[in-house]
């Protein structure tokens, strides 16, 4: 009886592409988070606007999802089984 290997959809290089892209996702809303006053009359504008919430963790996120798009779309690489009588 001949034992059939299983094909995963993605190799490695996939899966770590997509791991780099979901920690630059949380990286980017933890970034946004953030803001809130402790009282509900007080109004602080430069935490609220500050350059960080508005550009570097918004441009986070999209490069992680696109990190994630491209490892999904990524075909990974085949590679012949010396022991396979397939040609």
């Amino acid at each position: 009886m001949e034992k059939e290997k299983t094909k995963f959809l993605f190799n490695k290089s996939n899966y770590t592409l997509l791991i780099i892209g979901v920690v630059l996702n949380v990286v980017g809303f933890l970034l946004m988070i953030g803001g809130a006053a402790e009282n509900l009359d007080d109004f602080n504008a430069d935490e609220l606007f500050s350059p960080v919430r508005l550009t570097v963790a918004p441009i986070l996120i999209l490069l992680g999802y696109i990190v994630i798009i491209f490892s999904i779309m990524k075909k990974p690489k085949i590679t012949k089984d010396p022991n396979s009588t397939e040609n």
